[in-house]
């Protein structure tokens, strides 16, 4: 009984992960902003940012190819810990921007704090705060 309403508390959304409209879409999406974006460097990431026409919601999209890391569950920590990072600060970043977070390899040795550090310091170099 009690394993059933665990499982229940578990469906829907997962906290952590950002909403949906805040999400970048589309292999042609990631390869616009990879191509006409701005870059910005951290020592585990990059950020790369394009200023869109419109004035919606910034979305975020996230690489982390398996040159970082060869194991999908270390890949999908930095993913996490890059989305969580984003998901605090949602709505202190100017709108109308798409923004791709590369990670490099240093990313896997570094904890989710650091992580989540390094990722306010990289907008706000990038200015995209408002």
């Amino acid at each position: 009984m009690a394993e059933e309403s665990s499982r229940a508390e578990r469906k829907g959304p997962l906290k952590g992960m950002i909403a949906s409209v805040y999400r970048l879409r589309g292999n042609n999406s990631f390869k616009e902003v990879l191509d006409k974006g701005k870059m910005v460097q951290s020592d585990s990431f990059g950020i790369a940012f394009v200023k869109r026409e419109d004035e919606e919601v910034p979305r975020f999209g996230f690489i982390v190819s398996t040159k970082v890391s060869k194991e999908a569950v270390q890949r999908n920590r930095i993913k996490r810990a890059l989305s969580e990072a984003v998901r605090f600060m949602t709505s202190d970043i100017k709108s109308g921007y798409d923004v791709v977070f590369l990670a490099k390899q240093r990313a896997a040795r570094s904890s989710t704090d650091v992580l989540m550090n390094e990722v306010r310091e990289a907008i706000k170099a990038a200015g995209l705060f408002k």
